[in-house]
């Protein structure tokens, strides 16, 4: 695997198993992106079968069309070719049955991962060089938006763009420094029972199977481990709920579960599922129309919490949890 930057994200060549098909597979807002014509040369199909694929995905709104599909400038292209996600490459996969879609899942989630590990290794010089861009792009946002020409769509495209880089160097800011604190957050968050948690994993774990990426004591409980877990994130002290919000359940269901191994493998994965899961049925899993959490983002943190020290254990679940909660300073 090569990669080269360039104006539209960093470029990385995949290669087939068998060697014959070589792709530029473009990494831009987090994901990987490829055009239909890549799709049909990785799927071994004809154009046409991947479009009819891709416009039934739209169609049936098992995606968004606007976050899963864009146009961009490629060289010797006189117009902006159209790429689609690593979400829509993974559902036209599906739909094709197609070994090859699986291998390329796999390939691209373990490329991201490796890419947003790399890219959250900070330090003190890449700090201070954040805060003079951000300085020049608030400069330069104040005199944007003093144009009169400037549209409505551009106007709130611009305060997204800002929004984000903003959040995301103050969070990281914080985390660096120890400064991070327990968000209010929402009161509350049902837990699942210890039955439903356990049906989860079982399918998790069959699906795993089917894919051949799990053995058999993947999702193998040790001693009730699971129960208890879900039972400590239930208790009370001096009558007040021990974890008393919904952001707090879900940063200690996702510790508990990768640091404690309440099974005998897959941890890491069974832990994301459990962390989704909750989100998802107190209504915390969307935000604004979009997940707090995209799936790379969540291999990426649940790797940070497997990796962290347990002395920093406070530092990682406040950092969960301000995460859920949107703070931005």
């Amino acid at each position: 695997m090569t990669g080269k930057k360039n104006d539209f994200g960093e470029v990385v060549i995949y290669r087939t198993k068998d060697s014959k098909t070589a792709l530029d597979v473009r990494l831009v807002d987090e994901t990987v992106w490829l055009t239909q014509a890549q799709m049909a040369k990785l799927f071994e199909r004809d154009q046409s079968v991947i479009s009819r694929h891709i416009n039934s995905v739209f169609k049936e709104k098992e995606l968004d069309q606007k976050s899963n599909m864009q146009k961009m400038h490629i060289a010797k292209s006189d117009k902006p070719v159209v790429f689609y996600s690593l979400d829509m490459i993974i559902s036209v996969g599906y739909r094709v049955n197609s070994k090859r879609g699986t291998q390329f899942r796999i390939w691209a989630t373990q490329t991201l991962k490796d890419h947003l590990v790399r890219g959250y290794t900070l330090n003190r010089q890449r700090f201070e060089k954040n805060a003079r861009e951000l300085e020049a792009a608030l400069a330069l946002v104040r005199k944007t938006a003093g144009r009169e020409a400037l549209s409505g769509d551009q106007g709130r495209g611009l305060v997204d763009v800002i929004s984000r880089y903003t959040q995301t160097f103050l969070l990281l800011q914080r985390y660096d420094e120890g400064l991070l604190t327990e968000p209010k957050g929402t009161a509350g968050g049902t837990l699942p029972a210890t039955s439903e948690a356990r049906s989860a994993v079982t399918t998790l774990k069959k699906d795993l199977i089917s894919w051949r990426e799990a053995g058999p004591l993947f999702g193998q409980e040790r001693e009730a481990g699971l129960a208890s877990i879900l039972g400590n994130l239930e208790q009370s002290v001096l009558g007040a709920p021990a974890y008393p919000s919904i952001e707090s359940k879900a940063a200690h269901l996702l510790y508990f579960v990768i640091k404690n191994h309440p099974f005998s493998d897959g941890n890491k994965r069974i832990g994301s599922l459990l962390f989704v899961d909750f989100l998802n049925r107190n209504g915390q899993l969307f935000r604004n129309g979009e997940a707090v959490i995209n799936d790379i983002g969540l291999a990426a943190l649940a790797l940070l919490v497997a990796e962290s020290d347990p002395k920093d254990k406070e530092v990682v679940i406040h950092l969960i949890m301000n995460m859920l909660a949107g703070v931005t300073g």
